[in-house]
């Protein structure tokens, strides 16, 4: 299974891309893992601020390769337990799709966005920095990974 995750912001702290990478690492070849950072868009005082949400809006859906299977990271989303990741997780890799996880920008993903995702997964109902989220996301799928797999990272 290939796993893109899409997200909005380019310039994540070091701490951020050593947490990604910890867990990325521990992850098989058979769940290839990539990352594509997209550009936030414009925003300042005179700034509509829908513009800018448009523009990355804009930006992810191109990013989308067809046929991927789009889950959108949104406050508004279903909130998994490690169980119901890991049983979505095997549901991914039955289907044969590769996955594309989109991760909007400060004020959330585009209504282009949130309309092209087959599902819509909240991480939590308390709002997360963006730096978080990326390491908060890799560690999950590895933990539902090593649920999969009978691994003690879970336990």
């Amino acid at each position: 299974m290939h796993i893109r995750v899409l997200a909005v912001g380019t310039k994540m702290p070091s701490w951020v891309a050593q947490g990604v990478h910890e867990y990325q690492k521990r992850l098989p070849r058979e769940w290839k893992f990539d990352w594509v950072e997209l550009a936030v868009g414009h925003r300042g005082k005179s700034q509509d601020v829908n513009k800018a949400i448009e523009a990355e809006g804009d930006a992810m859906m191109a990013a989308i390769k067809a046929g991927e299977h789009v889950i959108a990271l949104d406050v508004k989303g279903k909130v998994w337990s490690t169980e119901q990741l890991s049983a979505q997780a095997s549901q991914w890799q039955m289907s044969g799709q590769d996955v594309a996880l989109l991760i909007g920008g400060p004020d959330g993903l585009s209504a282009k966005c949130l309309n092209r995702a087959s599902q819509r997964w909240s991480l939590s109902a308390l709002t997360l920095p963006h730096p978080l989220v990326r390491i908060v996301l890799v560690e999950q799928l590895y933990r539902s990974w090593s649920m999969l797999n009978n691994h003690p990272y879970h336990k």
